[in-house]
Parts: C-alpha cells; structure tokens; sequence
C-alpha cells in the first residue's frame, strides 16, 4: 500500500536508525502515540512539545555532536515560526540537520489560515546551502530520505497532511534533476510540476492536453539551476503548479534563470482561505485547481497575457 509522505518518513528514518546509531528524531508534539521511531529506538527520539524554535535549536547542538538529527513539525511552525533558528542553523552554521514539514500548503484545510504554509519555499530558499526537496509519494519520499541521511547537508523537506500517492517511475537508483513523465512536441507547453498536488494537477493537465511533463523533486538554487538548463535544451514556453504563493515559490526562479523563456505561475494566489473546507475546495479557492492549469496551458499555447484574477500569473525574462 502507498503511504502518505510523512508516513514513509517515518518508516524510512526507522530503518535507516537501525544500522545508523547518529540518526535521531525530534518532533514538536507530532509524533502520537505509536510513532515506529520512538517504537524501534526509544533512546533516541525526543517530543519536545510545541516548542519548534527550541527543537531547531537542540538539533544545531546534536549535529555538533556528531548525530544526524531529524525533526518534523507542522510546516508553518518549521518554517515561519521557527523561521530565525532555521536560519542561523542550517544556514550560518550549515548544520547537518533535516527537517520534514508536513502539513504544507493547506494540506491542513480544517485547521484554518494558521495552519496553511504557503510561504514556506520563499523563506527557505533565501537560506543559503539549504536543500529543498518537495517529493510526490512514497518512493520519493523514501529517496529524499535517503539521500539527506547520506550526505548530512541541511534538508527542509515539504510534505502534505495523509494524502497517498503513487510516485513517478524512474530509471536508476537517484532521482533525477528533471523526471520526464511526458515528452510531447519541444514547440508546445511544457508543464513542470512541483510537490504533491501540483505534481497531481500537472497530471490531470497533460492527459487532458497532452502537452509534456516535467516533475522536479528539489526546489533549492542549485537544484533549480541545474534544472533549469535541462529545460531550456528542450522548450521555451513552461507552466509552473505548485502549492505555494507564486512569490517566492518554483515559477518565480525559474522564470530568472530561464531568460528568453516564457514561464507562467499556477500557485495559490494573493488571498486568504476564510472558510474550512477539504484540501481541494481550500485550493480551489485560492484559485489552485484543475481548470486554472487549463486555462493555463491554453492561454501560454495562444501567446495571451494571463489573467490577473486567481492564481495563473506570467513571468517573462526575455
């Protein structure tokens, strides 16, 4: 069965632990009561509460020590509120610590606008050395796991509440820069997804319009950058989704580091949810949804201004 993205964390930092005795988890009052971390190694998991600031912090000095901490919080808590440590921790100290945000975007619908993160790549991506990756199912997941136990370079990874999904194959054992799910005409649209839902709409997109798709896990400078020079060898007009304001967020790089290019935003929009509803209807209010890709995607075919309204704005350096 598939699981959820901070489901697979937890199973996969549990099993990397049991031959890895410097992997540690922390968690802001996250965890439950049948975390399979605290479970398998109880010596050394640590609930620190709702105290996020604090936990950043204890991390920085177990790095110090030697240990690979991971610690996981609702991601307006890591990012936003814990927003100085987070800083000073994986950027000025360049900490070997990974941090696992669930609850990204407004993947917690219910809980309303203080627990939505629609800023959260906009504040990490200004940190300097920090990896970024925003991984779509379970085997990505797992693999961005993997890799931020092996090579012990500060990691924020963003994930969503309990949605499941199936990730896109790959050939090899790494994930590429750039997963090509869909190659379709190089003089046509090309989408590029980022992270679960935008990943999930960018699907529905390409099978209605058949244009390509280009789904990239890592959201850092240098990912991106990387990224960025595989994308422009092959198409010059791109469609961005991605869960996040489109301040700060994938569209917003790209769009500086593709000149020549055209690269329009699909995002969530200037507004603020003010009625609960399930994490679709949340979306689709800020403008995030199946028929704004579309729209999307037709108006970057025609060469027309995007709309103002919702959450499809274009950006061009040429």
């Amino acid at each position: 069965m598939t699981l959820s993205g901070r489901d697979a964390y937890r199973e996969e930092l549990t099993a990397l632990a049991a031959e890895d005795p410097s992997i540690v988890c922390l968690e802001a009052d996250l965890g439950g009561k049948n975390h399979p971390f605290q479970t398998a190694h109880p010596d050394r998991f640590f609930n620190v509460g709702i105290a996020e600031a604090a936990m950043i912090d204890m991390a920085a000095g177990l790095a110090a020590g030697g240990y690979k901490p991971f610690v996981s919080t609702f991601a307006p808590f890591a990012a936003l509120r814990a927003a100085e440590s987070l800083k000073l921790t994986l950027g000025y100290l360049n900490a070997g610590v990974t941090v696992v945000a669930p609850y990204a975007g407004v993947s917690g619908a219910w809980f309303g606008t203080t627990h939505h993160c629609l800023e959260d790549l906009a504040v990490l991506r200004s940190v300097p050395g920090v990896t970024i990756a925003a991984p779509y199912g379970e085997a990505e997941m797992r693999a961005v796991i993997r890799s931020a136990a092996r090579d012990g370079r500060p990691h924020y990874i963003r994930t969503g509440r309990n949605a499941a999904y199936e990730s896109l194959p790959v050939s090899g054992t790494e994930l590429p820069p750039v997963n090509w799910e869909s190659e379709g005409d190089p003089g046509d649209v090309c989408l590029v997804s980022v992270g679960e839902e935008g990943t999930r709409l960018a699907l529905a997109a390409r099978a209605a319009t058949g244009v390509s798709h280009a789904h990239l896990v890592y959201a850092d400078h240098e990912h991106l950058a990387e990224s960025a020079a595989e994308l422009a060898v092959r198409h010059t007009r791109f469609v961005v989704v991605e869960e996040h304001r489109s301040q700060g967020g994938v569209a917003e790089a790209l769009a500086l580091l593709l000149p020549g290019r055209e690269v329009t935003s699909v995002a969530a929009g200037q507004g603020w949810p003010s009625a609960g509803g399930d994490h679709q209807e949340v979306m689709a209010s800020l403008g995030l949804d199946l028929p704004a890709v579309l729209a999307a995607v037709a108006r970057a075919r025609h060469g027309r201004p995007a709309a103002a309204a919702g959450g499809s704005v274009r950006a061009c350096v040429r």
